[in-house]
């Protein structure tokens, strides 16, 4: 029980604080006005600084946060006009083969497969082709025997014309040969004049024969020339067409044009097509290029020979513009970029692909880094930035590339222009910025 009161009981321990110790220091006198002072004048700096943002306020017609635009500066350097065009990898060669008359098809390869040149891809069989060709070989050998004939006759004919021609000569000469006899006797009286005469007019009519008969026998040799002529004529024109008849039938075997692989087969084997029916495509993938869609707005820029950068997932190649298509398919023109030197390695058939075409290069002008106000603003209209509040100033535009515009009118260097974001500004004069 004793234990137990001990440890009830509380003991009190008193500690005496430093009021005791603590003096009153009176303060210096002005204090209180300085202190005055420094009060007024914070306020008066806050009411300029309030006074000020309220008139900027009420002098634009919106606030936009500074993070939600793209400022650049105007700047004076060269512009290379260009173009952001897409494309695809393609064969610059890539024959399509054609059935040249209505066949049945023999195939003889498949799709994937790769061909030589001059390997045979497929037959055709076409009964019609064979009956002309048949018939056109007839008809050039029933010629070749007429020709043969003809020659026959002609040389008979000749023999002939020259036979009476010699005949008539030899008829001449006896006459000749008697009206010298006559000449020799007739001065003795020995035979009648009545005879002499005769023998004189046998001579002429001899003479008359025989040059008759000789130019008789010139124009016969000069009619056989001519009928072999014709002849022969006949035959050349039977054996042309034979020989039309023949390339159409061995154009039923149809050969590969180049080496490559069957890209497309466009028939069966023992289908029946029609003339011109499409059988086959060939790519060659020796020989790559870029076919690009250009928007219509720049094929008046377009030509041959202009340079253009094809983007691959290898890298950057260059090429050359080598073909231009002359019409306009959907606001777009294709054309044919051809690589610098060697193909670049890794190329696919129908890779799809971004180029671009280096149209114009312009030096020593005004330009922006080109952004969304470009179209937002037609180019007509650009925010320069002064002092945080953005004005809408009237601009004139020139050439325009992918990554910049010229300013031909409205702007000077360095002025900042807000090329990104003016879309929440609802073509509002003045926009205050805020920080």
């Amino acid at each position: 029980m004793q234990i137990q009161a001990l440890s009830t009981t509380r003991v009190h321990i008193m500690i005496r604080d430093t009021s005791q110790q603590d003096a009153v220091i009176a303060p210096p006198p002005g204090h209180k006005l300085k202190r005055r002072a420094l009060w007024v004048g914070s306020a008066v700096l806050v009411a300029a600084l309030c006074a000020g943002l309220v008139s900027t306020w009420r002098g634009s017609e919106a606030s936009v946060s500074a993070s939600r635009l793209r400022i650049a500066e105007v700047t004076r350097g060269t512009l290379v006009r260009d173009a952001s065009v897409n494309g695809r990898v393609v064969a610059a060669v890539s024959p399509t083969l054609y059935a040249k008359a209505p066949a049945t098809v023999n195939l003889k390869v498949a799709a994937g497969d790769t061909v030589k040149k001059g390997q045979v891809l497929a037959v055709l069989e076409s009964p019609d082709l064979a009956d002309v060709l048949k018939r056109e070989t007839s008809a050039y050998e029933g010629l070749k025997a007429e020709v043969a004939r003809q020659q026959i006759l002609s040389r008979k004919q000749k023999l002939l014309a020259q036979k009476e021609a010699d005949t008539a000569e030899i008829d001449r000469l006896s006459a000749q040969r008697t009206l010298e006899r006559y000449d020799s006797v007739g001065q003795l009286g020995i035979i009648a004049k009545i005879d002499y005469q005769k023998a004189k007019d046998a001579v002429q009519s001899a003479q008359i024969r025989a040059k008759h008969a000789s130019q008789a026998a010139l124009l016969e040799g000069e009619d056989v020339a001519l009928a072999i002529k014709t002849k022969l004529n006949d035959l050349e024109r039977a054996r042309l067409s034979m020989e039309e008849a023949q390339r159409r039938v061995d154009e039923l075997t149809v050969r590969a044009p180049v080496d490559g692989f069957i890209g497309t087969l466009n028939v069966q084997d023992r289908m029946v097509v029609a003339a011109n029916a499409p059988l086959m495509t060939l790519v060659d993938l020796s020989k790559l290029e870029v076919e690009i869609e250009v928007p219509e707005t720049y094929a008046a820029d377009l030509g041959l020979g202009m340079n253009a950068e094809v983007t691959l997932p290898s890298g950057t190649a260059t090429g050359k513009l080598s073909a231009l298509s002359p019409e306009v398919v959907k606001s777009m023109v294709l054309a044919r970029v051809r690589f610098d030197g060697e193909q670049p390695k890794g190329l696919r058939q129908s890779q799809r692909v971004t180029a671009r075409l280096l149209i114009e290069e312009k030096p020593n002008v005004l330009m922006v880094a080109r952004g969304p106000f470009v179209e937002s603003e037609g180019g007509r209209y650009a925010y320069v930035v002064r002092d945080g509040i953005a004005t809408r100033t009237p601009i004139r535009m020139g050439a325009t590339s992918m990554s910049a515009v010229e300013i031909v009118s409205g702007l000077k260097q360095g002025d900042k222009v807000v090329v990104a974001g003016t879309d929440a500004f609802n073509n509002a004069q003045r926009i205050s910025i805020n920080q």
